[in-house]
C-alpha cells in the first residue's frame, strides 16, 4: 500500500470527517434535549391531571424511574426525571429551545 503523500488531501478529508462528526453530535444532542423536554411535559401533564398545580405525595417519579431504568439503564434516576420536569416548567414553549445549547447548558441556566 502506498502512503498518501499529499498532506492537503489528507487534511481536507480529515476536516470533512470531523465536520460531519461534529454536526452529527450536535443533532443527536438537540434530539436528546427535545426528548428531555417531552418527558418533562408528559410528567407535568400526568401529575397535574388538568389542574393548575400537581398534588403532593405522588409516586409517579419513583415508579417511572424504576421502570425506565430497567428498560434503558442509567440516566433515569428520580433526580434526572425531576430535572426534566423542571426543564419543561422553565421552558414551557417548545420552539424557544435553541439547537445550539446542550442539556448541560439548560441545566445550568435553570440552576440544576
Amino acid at each position: 500500500m502506498k502512503p498518501v503523500k499529499n498532506d492537503d488531501l489528507y487534511l481536507n478529508i480529515k476536516n470533512i470527517f470531523q465536520s460531519a462528526r461534529d454536526s452529527a453530535y450536535r443533532q443527536v444532542n438537540f434530539i436528546m434535549v427535545e426528548a428531555y423536554w417531552n418527558i418533562g411535559q408528559q410528567i407535568v401533564q400526568e401529575e397535574q391531571n388538568g389542574k393548575e398545580r400537581a398534588e403532593y405525595g405522588s409516586y409517579l417519579i419513583k415508579e417511572l424511574s424504576s421502570r425506565l431504568t430497567k428498560d434503558f439503564g442509567k440516566g433515569f434516576t428520580q433526580q434526572n426525571l425531576r430535572n426534566m420536569r423542571q426543564f419543561y416548567n422553565c421552558f414551557p414553549i417548545r420552539y424557544t429551545l435553541c439547537s445550539e445549547l446542550s442539556w448541560t447548558h439548560y441545566k445550568i441556566s435553570i440552576g440544576l
